[in-house]
């Protein structure tokens, strides 16, 4: 029996996220399109033999936890058809994926002829086929309508690229930018597997099956710990979604009933809505990785991420609900509602971890357009991650972050840069800043979302919404007031202006039309009228909230406004 040396558990499980952060640097630096290569809209992970959570870097927390369950699928699926050498792809969202758009690499990792790891990375891409490009349709009813399903299938074998294979499945992708991004993927799982194999090889398979097991038990007791600290007891909450795509004024219950135990938690959705007959659901993974990240937002940041901070942990969601569509229901909205499944989970557990919850995030309202761009006669794809970025609820002591976007993200999904979104698509960009007085008030305010404006440069442009954004906003708690709404408006050039449904699919959108969005703010905490003044004095002077806000939401009396008004410029609120 191997003996366990502290020191060298520590090593294993800094190795391991090294590992997973060099693959991750490895796509940022290799990948071309800018959902991936900016946005960072992709997860890396390192997995053992049986597909267990050895660590993970999270750059989209929604992403992350749905890599473990198909890595242990795949390798129930090839059995002992697994090689040296194998790349295997997958998103097929009935055999665990999350999303369509959302597709992995996986690699096996052998030593010695012995499969001891595995390697994995998922990322958005900007196309995957279906009937609308770029994966989101409103429109779709079933699977097909959406993407191409690609089951576990094996493009390498045995070291050998399988031309049939990447032929059939990058025929049916819009974009070539694609296959480059899969092979950049695949070379992050090749990192992955060259830095694992140098690990095993320095300390041996023996000591690292040791190691990894007494891993996984402490970040076991470290999750019970957390756990034991939130009150013992049934706790029921709710979130909200609205517009199906297809039914106007359709709104839809997300339930979830918490039970809490000496050392366990579980998530029981049994009472959430039935499935809709849009692209409005969400798949077991998709749906489960919610309730994960949403936890972890609540305990401690330092327990390592593996399987044994997840054993502590049951979720339960019954196929045919809203949060796990059954066979072959559209399913690629999923990933998006995770925030009001987030908002379900912080109402439940607010009347007992007061100090731990946050107040309503932004939920997101955001587009996707797609054209040719007339300066190249090349398609393009983009989403608009600048300006669907809102801001974060507050907790108690903590003010929420400005602009950081939805919950499922978590701030891991970063900004276009302004020049490469000129350069990569045929838009002008002509405003992004933060919104003054979008964020809901309270003792801790919420983060300030922003507003965007750019000219559309393609003609016949088409654009897709999807989202909630417009019809809830981020919600107060404890005396915080609620934020703003989000809108996304299209302003022709003949004058006429368009207000898209927030799940809508518009076409034949002119060359010059002005798009207008604003991703408002998260809510507030705490009584606003108990805010530290001198801190508001300087939001005031700002210019991050207006003089009437200041009255209204926080007492102010007009001297205090202006005595603040006159004081000097500081760093705080400062646009971005």
């Amino acid at each position: 029996m191997t003996k366990i040396d502290p020191i060298l558990l520590s090593v294993f499980a800094r190795s391991f996220k090294a590992i997973t952060d060099e693959m991750s640097i490895s796509m940022a630096q290799t990948t071309r399109s800018p959902i991936l290569c900016e946005a960072k809209d992709y997860v890396t992970g390192l997995y053992d033999a049986d597909g267990n959570m050895l660590e993970q870097t999270e750059n989209l927390p929604i992403l992350a936890f749905s890599l473990a369950p198909v890595c242990k699928y795949i390798k129930e699926f090839f059995g002992d058809e697994l090689y040296p050498g194998d790349v295997i792809f997958h998103n097929d969202v009935f055999s665990l994926g999350n999303q369509n758009n959302d597709v992995a690499a996986f690699k096996p990792v052998f030593l010695d002829g012995e499969l001891v790891a595995w390697t994995a990375v998922k990322g958005h891409q900007a196309d995957i086929g279906g009937n609308v490009a770029g994966g989101y349709n409103p429109n779709a009813v079933e699977v097909w309508q959406e993407a191409l399903r690609i089951p576990p299938v094996k493009v390498v074998e045995r070291g050998k690229l399988r031309k049939d294979v990447w032929g059939l499945i990058f025929a049916n992708v819009r974009l070539d930018i694609v296959q480059h991004d899969m092979k950049a993927e695949m070379g992050a799982c090749t990192v992955g597997e060259r830095r694992m194999l140098e690990l095993l090889k320095k300390y041996g398979v023996p000591s690292f099956q040791a190691h990894k097991q007494a891993l996984f038990e402490a970040t076991r007791k470290m999750m019970e710990a957390e756990i034991a600290k939130i009150p013992q007891g049934q706790y029921s909450g709710e979130g909200y979604v609205y517009y199906d795509g297809r039914h106007v004024g359709s709104k839809f219950t997300i339930r979830v009933d918490i039970t809490v135990g000496e050392k366990t938690i579980k998530f029981d959705y049994s009472r959430t809505d039935a499935q809709t007959n849009g692209f409005v659901n969400g798949t077991f993974t998709s749906s489960a990785s919610a309730t994960i990240l949403t936890l972890l937002q609540m305990v401690n940041p330092d327990i390592p991420h593996n399987e044994g901070m997840v054993q502590p942990i049951e979720i339960i969601i019954p196929e045919g609900t809203l949060l796990n569509a059954a066979y072959p229901k559209a399913t690629t909205f999923g990933n998006h509602l995770c925030p009001p499944n987030a908002d379900a989970i912080q109402r439940a557990l607010a009347p007992v971890m007061p100090e731990r919850v946050t107040a309503g995030w932004n939920n997101l309202l955001a587009s996707l357009t797609t054209g040719i761009d007339p300066r190249t006669n090349e398609k393009y794809v983009d989403i608009g991650f600048m300006g669907l970025k809102g801001g974060s609820g507050a907790m108690r002591g903590t003010d929420g972050y400005d602009h950081i976007g939805m919950i499922d993200a978590s701030g891991g999904v970063l900004d276009q840069d302004y020049e490469m979104f000129e350069q990569q698509t045929p838009h002008t960009l002509i405003k992004h800043e933060l919104l003054a007085d979008s964020a809901g008030a309270g003792q801790w305010r919420g983060g300030l979302g922003v507003e965007t404006i750019f000219r559309i440069g393609s003609p016949d442009t088409q654009l897709v919404t999807f989202g909630d954004g417009d019809f809830e906003p981020a919600f107060g708690l404890f005396g915080g007031k609620d934020a703003g709404l989000n809108f996304i408006r299209l302003h022709y050039p003949d004058g006429q202006t368009v207000v898209p449904k927030n799940k809508d699919l518009i076409t034949g959108v002119p060359l010059g039309t002005v798009y207008h969005q604003v991703a408002s703010g998260g809510g507030g905490y705490g009584d606003p009228l108990l805010r530290d003044r001198a801190l508001l004095a300087q939001e005031v002077r700002n210019g991050v909230i207006s003089r009437e806000a200041a009255e209204r939401d926080y007492g102010m009396a007009a001297a205090e406004v202006e005595q603040a008004l006159r004081g000097p410029l500081s760093s705080v609120g400062s646009s971005v």
